[in-house]
Formats: structure tokens, sequence, C-alpha cells
């Protein structure tokens, strides 16, 4: 579990709840949920980022799903960083962001 210092000075707990992400067809992303404190906070990574960095075969569901378990830890942390960085708000991750930033 890891704490973010927001404008106001209290300490946050970010954590990953272990439900299964859900696949989006239609924008193309993998779904899963964070908690900011006790408050849920919508993360998602794309597809692209998936099959550019985390060995995706295809665009298929179950293909995304396997590289998205298979490297979780990493996709959390730097959901993480990014839940740092914008407090509570939605992350989406996109490949550019594991190209330059992680």
């Amino acid at each position: 579990m890891r704490h973010f210092m927001p404008v106001g000075g209290v300490t946050m707990h970010i954590s990953f709840p272990s439900c299964m992400p859900e696949y989006c067809a239609r924008d193309l992303v993998l779904a899963f949920a964070a908690l900011v404190g006790d408050r849920p906070v919508q993360c998602a990574i794309t597809a692209e980022a998936l099959e550019d960095h985390f060995g995706a075969r295809s665009l298929r569901e179950d293909d995304l799903l396997q590289a998205f378990l298979a490297h979780r830890s990493q996709i959390e942390q730097a959901a993480r960083r990014l839940l740092d960085e914008l407090g509570a708000r939605p992350v989406l991750l996109h490949s550019g962001f594991f190209r330059f930033c992680a």
C-alpha cells in the first residue's frame, strides 16, 4: 500500500482490490479499480499498452487479460504513480506512459 499527500496535507492510502479487470470493447481497454482512501477510482489500461509493453498477443479479450494478470503489479504501480500525482481522479494508462515515464 502506498500513500500520497494531497494539497490539504492529509495522507491517503492507495490500494487495488484483487478483482478481475473488465474488458471494454468499445474503448479497447481493460478497466480495474483502485481505492484512494475509501473512495473507488476507475483505472484503465489501453489494449495498445498491453500489446506494446506487456506481451498481449492480440486485441482479443483473453490475450489482454492474460497480459494484464501476468504484469498486474507493474500496471498497478504505474496507476499508483499517476494517482499520486492526480489524486482521486480516473487514470488511463496509454502506451506512451510506459514508453516515456516508466
